[in-house]
């Protein structure tokens, strides 16, 4: 007499791998920013940093620079020879790459003189100019950080 085998079928084991593979597939597609996701998380992180290098400015009484080239940005501080030189030992400061380099950026309003890497200054005065600083991939796609001359920067 033969008791009943207990175990799966093979064809309960397959849907159950068809729908892991489905679910995997759909985690790993969210979990992997797009080109778009990555710009929009450098342009917040950039506009936080804008924020505090701007504060920054004012409390140290010294004018602070955001300077930016396709690959990467940094922070420079004008010191007493009134020469720029890099924020260093400010880990929030620091230089950084883009996540998806090379970037193209552009200053509205532009710039009086024309230079190599894009430089936006932060004087000791609360009050600054307004600006919009855009930020575009290879592939078109484009975010905007909106400085409003008061201290706050919105991305669009």
């Amino acid at each position: 007499m033969r008791t009943g085998q207990r175990g799966f079928t093979l064809i309960e084991l397959l849907v159950v791998m068809v729908i892991l593979g489905i679910t995997l597939g759909l985690v790993s597609l969210n979990a992997m920013p797009g080109q778009k996701q990555a710009m929009q998380q450098d342009a917040k992180r950039i506009a936080l940093l804008l924020q505090l290098a701007r504060d920054e400015a004012i409390v140290r009484n010294r004018q602070i620079a955001f300077e930016a080239g396709g690959d990467s940005y940094r922070f420079v501080i004008r010191n007493d020879n009134k020469q720029w030189e890099p924020v260093v030992q400010d880990d929030l400061l620091r230089e950084r790459e883009f996540k998806q380099a090379p970037v193209t950026l552009m200053l509205d309003p532009p710039p009086a003189l024309p230079e190599a890497t894009l430089r936006i200054v932060f004087g000791r005065e609360p009050v600054d100019k307004p600006f919009v600083l855009t930020m575009a991939a290879s592939d078109g796609t484009s975010v905007a950080i909106r400085a409003d001359g008061i201290g706050h920067f919105t991305v669009d």
